[in-house]
Protein backbone atom coordinates (compact mmCIF):
# COMPACT_ATOMS: atom_id res chain seq x y z
CA UNK A 1 0.00 0.00 0.00
CA UNK A 2 2.83 2.59 1.42
CA UNK A 3 4.97 1.60 -1.97
CA UNK A 4 2.16 2.07 -4.68
CA UNK A 5 1.79 5.86 -3.01
CA UNK A 6 5.32 6.51 -3.04
CA UNK A 7 5.88 4.70 -6.35
CA UNK A 8 2.93 7.19 -8.00
CA UNK A 9 4.68 9.85 -5.97
CA UNK A 10 7.96 9.26 -7.26
CA UNK A 11 6.47 9.14 -10.85
CA UNK A 12 4.95 12.46 -10.56
CA UNK A 13 7.97 14.20 -8.67
CA UNK A 14 7.73 17.91 -8.18
CA UNK A 15 4.47 17.06 -10.68
CA UNK A 16 2.40 16.08 -8.29
CA UNK A 17 -0.55 18.85 -8.29
CA UNK A 18 -1.05 21.20 -5.21
CA UNK A 19 -3.30 20.07 -2.70
CA UNK A 20 -4.48 16.96 -5.35
CA UNK A 21 -4.89 13.38 -3.61
CA UNK A 22 -4.69 10.05 -5.46
CA UNK A 23 -6.30 7.22 -3.27
CA UNK A 24 -7.19 3.89 -4.29
CA UNK A 25 -10.73 2.05 -2.85
CA UNK A 26 -10.59 -1.15 -0.93
CA UNK A 27 -12.78 -3.61 -2.86
CA UNK A 28 -15.73 -5.52 -0.65
CA UNK A 29 -15.82 -8.38 -2.38
CA UNK A 30 -17.98 -7.72 -5.49
CA UNK A 31 -17.77 -3.70 -5.45
CA UNK A 32 -15.23 -3.08 -8.53
CA UNK A 33 -18.67 -1.27 -10.41
CA UNK A 34 -19.15 1.27 -7.68
CA UNK A 35 -15.10 2.10 -7.11
CA UNK A 36 -14.82 2.76 -10.57
CA UNK A 37 -17.73 5.16 -10.93
CA UNK A 38 -16.82 7.20 -7.81
CA UNK A 39 -13.33 7.92 -9.02
CA UNK A 40 -14.56 9.10 -12.11
CA UNK A 41 -17.11 10.95 -10.18
CA UNK A 42 -14.04 12.12 -7.79
CA UNK A 43 -12.16 13.55 -10.54
CA UNK A 44 -15.04 15.58 -12.25
CA UNK A 45 -13.97 18.45 -9.94
CA UNK A 46 -17.21 21.00 -10.48
CA UNK A 47 -18.62 18.30 -9.47
CA UNK A 48 -16.23 17.25 -6.66
CA UNK A 49 -16.22 21.31 -5.39
CA UNK A 50 -20.13 21.59 -4.78
CA UNK A 51 -20.27 17.95 -3.00
CA UNK A 52 -17.40 19.41 -0.60
CA UNK A 53 -19.63 22.69 -0.39
CA UNK A 54 -22.47 20.64 0.60
CA UNK A 55 -20.46 18.90 3.09
CA UNK A 56 -19.09 21.94 4.43
CA UNK A 57 -22.79 23.69 4.88
CA UNK A 58 -24.51 20.38 5.91
CA UNK A 59 -21.83 19.16 8.89
CA UNK A 60 -22.58 21.43 11.84
CA UNK A 61 -26.39 19.64 11.72
CA UNK A 62 -25.26 16.67 13.44
CA UNK A 63 -29.12 14.84 13.84
CA UNK A 64 -29.28 14.55 10.34
CA UNK A 65 -30.20 11.67 9.20
CA UNK A 66 -27.65 9.16 6.98
CA UNK A 67 -28.34 8.76 3.34
CA UNK A 68 -26.50 8.26 0.42
CA UNK A 69 -25.43 12.15 -0.31
CA UNK A 70 -24.35 12.15 3.13
CA UNK A 71 -22.07 9.23 2.98
CA UNK A 72 -20.62 10.54 -0.14
CA UNK A 73 -20.36 14.08 0.69
CA UNK A 74 -18.14 12.08 3.89
CA UNK A 75 -16.24 9.53 1.49
CA UNK A 76 -14.77 12.37 -0.93
CA UNK A 77 -14.18 14.98 2.08
CA UNK A 78 -12.27 11.86 3.88
CA UNK A 79 -10.27 11.39 0.79
CA UNK A 80 -9.72 15.53 -0.17
CA UNK A 81 -8.30 16.18 3.81
CA UNK A 82 -5.80 13.19 3.99
CA UNK A 83 -2.54 14.23 5.21
CA UNK A 84 -0.41 11.99 2.70
CA UNK A 85 -0.73 12.45 -1.21
CA UNK A 86 -1.69 8.60 -1.80
CA UNK A 87 -2.90 5.84 -0.36
CA UNK A 88 -5.80 3.49 -0.16
CA UNK A 89 -9.30 4.62 1.66
CA UNK A 90 -12.26 1.70 2.10
CA UNK A 91 -15.36 3.70 1.06
CA UNK A 92 -16.93 1.16 3.82
CA UNK A 93 -19.50 3.30 4.87
CA UNK A 94 -20.67 4.23 1.68
CA UNK A 95 -21.39 0.37 0.45
CA UNK A 96 -23.01 -0.18 3.69
CA UNK A 97 -25.39 2.46 2.84
CA UNK A 98 -25.83 1.79 -0.90
CA UNK A 99 -26.43 -1.77 -0.28
CA UNK A 100 -29.30 -0.91 2.24
CA UNK A 101 -31.14 1.83 0.06
CA UNK A 102 -31.38 -0.69 -2.73
CA UNK A 103 -31.22 -4.48 -2.73
CA UNK A 104 -29.93 -4.62 -6.35
CA UNK A 105 -26.55 -3.93 -4.80
CA UNK A 106 -26.89 -6.24 -2.16
CA UNK A 107 -26.21 -9.69 -3.82
CA UNK A 108 -22.42 -10.89 -4.73
CA UNK A 109 -22.92 -11.14 -8.27
CA UNK A 110 -21.24 -8.59 -10.75
CA UNK A 111 -23.05 -5.43 -11.00
CA UNK A 112 -23.29 -3.19 -13.48
CA UNK A 113 -21.44 0.10 -13.48
CA UNK A 114 -23.62 1.85 -15.51
CA UNK A 115 -27.02 0.92 -13.72
CA UNK A 116 -25.32 2.10 -10.39
CA UNK A 117 -24.10 5.78 -11.54
CA UNK A 118 -27.94 6.28 -12.49
CA UNK A 119 -28.80 5.02 -9.66
CA UNK A 120 -27.12 6.84 -7.13
CA UNK A 121 -27.45 10.68 -9.77
CA UNK A 122 -30.97 9.89 -9.00
CA UNK A 123 -30.87 9.37 -5.55
CA UNK A 124 -28.76 12.54 -4.87
CA UNK A 125 -31.42 14.65 -6.65
CA UNK A 126 -34.08 13.32 -5.18
CA UNK A 127 -32.42 14.38 -1.13
CA UNK A 128 -31.19 17.68 -2.71
CA UNK A 129 -35.37 18.27 -3.87
CA UNK A 130 -36.54 16.93 -0.24
CA UNK A 131 -34.17 18.87 1.55
CA UNK A 132 -34.62 22.58 -0.80
CA UNK A 133 -38.10 21.82 -0.05
CA UNK A 134 -38.04 21.09 3.59
CA UNK A 135 -35.87 23.91 3.45
CA UNK A 136 -38.80 26.27 1.68
CA UNK A 137 -41.34 24.98 4.00
CA UNK A 138 -39.68 25.87 6.83
CA UNK A 139 -38.60 29.67 5.60
CA UNK A 140 -42.45 29.96 5.17
CA UNK A 141 -43.41 28.82 8.06
CA UNK A 142 -40.92 30.80 10.13
CA UNK A 143 -38.40 33.49 9.55
CA UNK A 144 -36.62 32.94 5.77
CA UNK A 145 -33.70 31.20 6.44
CA UNK A 146 -30.24 32.00 4.76
CA UNK A 147 -29.22 28.22 4.85
CA UNK A 148 -30.46 26.45 1.89
CA UNK A 149 -29.96 22.95 1.86
CA UNK A 150 -28.95 22.17 -1.78
CA UNK A 151 -25.80 24.31 -1.27
CA UNK A 152 -24.48 27.38 -2.64
CA UNK A 153 -26.81 29.14 -4.76
CA UNK A 154 -29.70 26.77 -6.25
CA UNK A 155 -32.08 27.42 -8.89
CA UNK A 156 -35.54 28.81 -7.36
CA UNK A 157 -39.12 27.55 -8.39
CA UNK A 158 -39.66 31.04 -9.96
CA UNK A 159 -42.89 31.55 -8.15
CA UNK A 160 -44.32 28.26 -10.37
CA UNK A 161 -44.81 24.96 -8.53
CA UNK A 162 -44.49 23.39 -11.43
CA UNK A 163 -40.77 24.69 -12.40
CA UNK A 164 -38.96 21.65 -11.56
CA UNK A 165 -35.97 22.34 -8.76
CA UNK A 166 -32.97 22.90 -10.58
CA UNK A 167 -29.94 21.02 -8.03
CA UNK A 168 -26.27 21.11 -8.31
CA UNK A 169 -26.15 17.71 -9.84
CA UNK A 170 -28.75 19.29 -12.92
CA UNK A 171 -26.52 22.04 -13.18
CA UNK A 172 -23.39 19.73 -13.93
CA UNK A 173 -25.24 16.85 -15.58
CA UNK A 174 -28.21 17.23 -16.96
CA UNK A 175 -28.97 18.16 -21.26
CA UNK A 176 -31.86 18.48 -22.93
CA UNK A 177 -33.39 16.51 -25.93
CA UNK A 178 -35.85 17.38 -28.39
CA UNK A 179 -38.01 14.84 -29.97
CA UNK A 180 -39.23 16.30 -32.99
CA UNK A 181 -41.96 14.54 -34.95
CA UNK A 182 -42.94 15.48 -38.61
CA UNK A 183 -46.01 14.37 -39.83
CA UNK A 184 -45.83 13.31 -43.47
CA UNK A 185 -49.47 14.45 -44.45
CA UNK A 186 -49.55 17.98 -43.40
CA UNK A 187 -46.04 18.83 -42.48
CA UNK A 188 -46.67 19.76 -38.66
CA UNK A 189 -43.66 19.42 -36.60
CA UNK A 190 -44.74 18.15 -33.01
CA UNK A 191 -41.54 18.40 -30.42
CA UNK A 192 -41.25 16.89 -26.65
CA UNK A 193 -38.63 17.84 -24.61
CA UNK A 194 -36.98 15.37 -21.90
CA UNK A 195 -33.70 15.63 -19.81
CA UNK A 196 -30.92 13.48 -19.92
CA UNK A 197 -28.29 13.13 -16.91
CA UNK A 198 -26.37 10.69 -19.43
CA UNK A 199 -26.75 9.50 -22.94
CA UNK A 200 -26.79 5.78 -23.93
CA UNK A 201 -25.74 4.90 -27.16
CA UNK A 202 -26.29 2.12 -29.72
CA UNK A 203 -22.62 0.86 -31.20
CA UNK A 204 -21.20 -0.56 -34.37
CA UNK A 205 -18.60 -2.43 -35.09
CA UNK A 206 -15.59 -0.19 -35.98
CA UNK A 207 -17.09 2.89 -35.23
CA UNK A 208 -16.47 6.29 -33.30
CA UNK A 209 -18.81 8.18 -30.75
CA UNK A 210 -19.41 11.02 -33.44
CA UNK A 211 -21.15 8.03 -35.34
CA UNK A 212 -22.82 6.65 -32.61
CA UNK A 213 -24.02 10.09 -31.93
CA UNK A 214 -25.29 10.98 -35.76
CA UNK A 215 -26.72 7.46 -35.46
CA UNK A 216 -28.88 8.80 -32.20
CA UNK A 217 -29.93 11.51 -34.13
CA UNK A 218 -30.35 10.04 -37.24
CA UNK A 219 -34.09 10.38 -39.18
CA UNK A 220 -36.59 7.59 -38.35
CA UNK A 221 -39.64 6.74 -40.59
CA UNK A 222 -42.66 5.82 -38.58
CA UNK A 223 -45.42 3.89 -40.56
CA UNK A 224 -47.50 0.35 -40.99
CA UNK A 225 -48.06 -0.78 -37.24
CA UNK A 226 -46.01 2.66 -35.82
CA UNK A 227 -47.58 5.13 -37.57
CA UNK A 228 -48.12 8.68 -35.45
CA UNK A 229 -51.23 10.23 -34.37
CA UNK A 230 -51.01 13.48 -35.75
CA UNK A 231 -53.42 16.11 -33.50
CA UNK A 232 -53.74 18.47 -36.22
CA UNK A 233 -55.37 15.58 -39.36
CA UNK A 234 -56.64 13.52 -35.90
CA UNK A 235 -56.01 10.26 -37.43
CA UNK A 236 -52.42 8.01 -37.83
CA UNK A 237 -50.63 9.15 -40.37
CA UNK A 238 -46.51 8.25 -41.36
CA UNK A 239 -44.11 10.69 -39.74
CA UNK A 240 -40.22 11.07 -39.67
CA UNK A 241 -39.04 11.34 -35.71
CA UNK A 242 -35.80 12.38 -35.14
CA UNK A 243 -33.69 13.28 -31.48
CA UNK A 244 -31.45 15.99 -31.28
CA UNK A 245 -29.44 17.50 -28.10
CA UNK A 246 -31.04 21.05 -27.62
CA UNK A 247 -29.13 21.96 -24.65
CA UNK A 248 -25.72 20.67 -24.00
CA UNK A 249 -24.72 19.49 -20.76
CA UNK A 250 -21.84 20.45 -18.82
CA UNK A 251 -20.46 17.29 -18.35
CA UNK A 252 -21.59 14.60 -20.78
CA UNK A 253 -21.70 11.09 -19.64
CA UNK A 254 -21.47 8.24 -22.24
CA UNK A 255 -23.10 5.13 -21.68
CA UNK A 256 -21.90 2.23 -24.84
CA UNK A 257 -24.83 -0.30 -25.17
CA UNK A 258 -22.15 -2.72 -24.96
CA UNK A 259 -24.32 -5.25 -23.14
CA UNK A 260 -27.06 -6.54 -25.81
CA UNK A 261 -30.02 -9.31 -25.46
CA UNK A 262 -29.44 -12.04 -28.51
CA UNK A 263 -32.80 -13.54 -28.89
CA UNK A 264 -31.74 -16.57 -30.31
CA UNK A 265 -29.02 -16.96 -27.08
CA UNK A 266 -31.85 -16.03 -24.22
CA UNK A 267 -29.15 -13.96 -22.69
CA UNK A 268 -27.26 -11.11 -22.97
CA UNK A 269 -23.93 -11.17 -25.34
CA UNK A 270 -20.94 -8.41 -24.30
CA UNK A 271 -20.56 -6.78 -28.09
CA UNK A 272 -16.60 -6.13 -28.36
CA UNK A 273 -17.03 -3.45 -30.87
CA UNK A 274 -14.24 -1.17 -31.72
CA UNK A 275 -15.52 1.97 -30.51
CA UNK A 276 -12.53 4.68 -31.08
CA UNK A 277 -13.83 8.21 -28.27
CA UNK A 278 -11.25 11.02 -28.76
CA UNK A 279 -10.15 12.93 -26.66
CA UNK A 280 -11.51 16.34 -27.86
CA UNK A 281 -15.30 16.14 -28.77
CA UNK A 282 -17.31 18.17 -30.87
CA UNK A 283 -21.00 17.96 -30.74
CA UNK A 284 -22.25 19.04 -34.06
CA UNK A 285 -25.82 17.21 -33.64
CA UNK A 286 -27.21 20.32 -31.18
CA UNK A 287 -29.79 22.72 -32.33
CA UNK A 288 -27.07 25.13 -31.27
CA UNK A 289 -25.26 27.31 -33.94
CA UNK A 290 -22.11 26.33 -32.30
CA UNK A 291 -20.74 22.74 -31.81
CA UNK A 292 -20.07 21.88 -28.30
CA UNK A 293 -16.41 21.05 -27.49
CA UNK A 294 -15.96 18.52 -24.96
CA UNK A 295 -12.53 17.10 -23.43
CA UNK A 296 -12.62 13.41 -21.94
CA UNK A 297 -11.39 13.17 -18.25
CA UNK A 298 -12.42 9.93 -16.96
CA UNK A 299 -13.58 6.20 -18.61
CA UNK A 300 -15.03 3.40 -16.90
CA UNK A 301 -13.86 0.80 -18.24
CA UNK A 302 -14.95 -3.10 -18.11
CA UNK A 303 -12.79 -6.13 -18.54
CA UNK A 304 -14.19 -9.35 -19.56
CA UNK A 305 -15.79 -11.17 -22.25
CA UNK A 306 -18.88 -11.32 -20.96
CA UNK A 307 -22.11 -9.57 -19.10
CA UNK A 308 -22.66 -11.28 -15.80
CA UNK A 309 -18.41 -11.46 -14.66
CA UNK A 310 -15.46 -9.40 -15.31
CA UNK A 311 -14.35 -6.22 -13.83
CA UNK A 312 -14.12 -2.25 -13.67
CA UNK A 313 -11.34 -0.15 -13.86
CA UNK A 314 -11.30 3.44 -14.14
CA UNK A 315 -9.11 5.99 -16.18
CA UNK A 316 -9.13 9.84 -14.93
CA UNK A 317 -7.25 12.51 -16.56
CA UNK A 318 -6.44 15.00 -13.52
CA UNK A 319 -4.09 17.97 -13.93
CA UNK A 320 -2.81 17.28 -17.42
CA UNK A 321 -1.27 13.61 -16.04
CA UNK A 322 -3.38 10.51 -16.98
CA UNK A 323 -4.29 7.61 -13.86
CA UNK A 324 -5.48 4.12 -13.76
CA UNK A 325 -7.60 3.40 -10.85
CA UNK A 326 -7.79 -0.62 -10.34
CA UNK A 327 -9.81 -0.41 -6.62
CA UNK A 328 -7.07 -0.04 -4.40
CA UNK A 329 -3.97 0.63 -6.90
CA UNK A 330 -3.43 4.11 -9.00
CA UNK A 331 -0.42 4.32 -10.90
CA UNK A 332 -0.11 6.97 -14.03
CA UNK A 333 0.03 5.79 -17.42
CA UNK A 334 0.85 7.68 -20.72
CA UNK A 335 -2.04 9.25 -22.63
CA UNK A 336 -1.75 6.78 -25.29
CA UNK A 337 -2.61 4.37 -23.45
CA UNK A 338 -5.85 5.23 -23.54
CA UNK A 339 -6.48 4.12 -26.96
CA UNK A 340 -6.07 0.62 -26.09
CA UNK A 341 -9.62 0.79 -24.64
CA UNK A 342 -11.32 1.06 -27.86
CA UNK A 343 -12.03 -2.42 -27.94
CA UNK A 344 -11.92 -4.90 -30.61
CA UNK A 345 -11.73 -4.68 -34.72
CA UNK A 346 -12.29 -8.52 -34.83
CA UNK A 347 -15.15 -10.81 -33.79
CA UNK A 348 -12.78 -12.68 -31.34
CA UNK A 349 -9.74 -11.06 -29.34
CA UNK A 350 -8.09 -11.52 -26.58
CA UNK A 351 -8.27 -8.26 -25.28
CA UNK A 352 -11.77 -7.96 -23.30
CA UNK A 353 -10.99 -4.48 -21.94
CA UNK A 354 -13.38 -1.85 -23.25
CA UNK A 355 -14.48 1.97 -22.71
CA UNK A 356 -18.03 1.18 -21.31
CA UNK A 357 -18.79 5.04 -19.55
CA UNK A 358 -16.99 8.42 -21.41
CA UNK A 359 -16.95 11.66 -18.98
CA UNK A 360 -16.44 14.51 -20.77
CA UNK A 361 -16.47 18.30 -19.81
CA UNK A 362 -17.05 21.20 -21.40
CA UNK A 363 -14.44 23.81 -22.99
CA UNK A 364 -16.59 26.14 -23.79
CA UNK A 365 -17.48 29.12 -21.18
CA UNK A 366 -20.97 29.57 -22.77
CA UNK A 367 -21.84 26.09 -21.55
CA UNK A 368 -21.26 26.75 -17.89
CA UNK A 369 -24.89 28.35 -17.08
Amino acid sequence: MGATGSKLEKALGDQFPEGERYFGLENFGNTCYCNSVLQALYFCVPFREQLLDYYSNNKSSGDAEENLLTCLADLFTQISSQKKKTGVIAPKRFVQRLKKQNEIFRSYMHQDAHEFLNFLLNELVDILEKEAHATNSDAESSSPSEKIANGPKTGQANGSQKEPLVTWVHKNFQGLLTNETRCLRCETVTARDETFLDLSLDIEQNSSITSCLKNFSSTETLNAEDKFFCDKCCSLQEAQKRMKIKKPPHILVIHLKRFKYIEQLGRYKKLLYRVVFPLELKLSNTMEDADSEYSLFAVVVHVGSGPNHGHYVSLVKSHNHWLFFDDENVEMIDESVVQTFFGSAQEYSSNTDHGYILFYESIGAGNKS
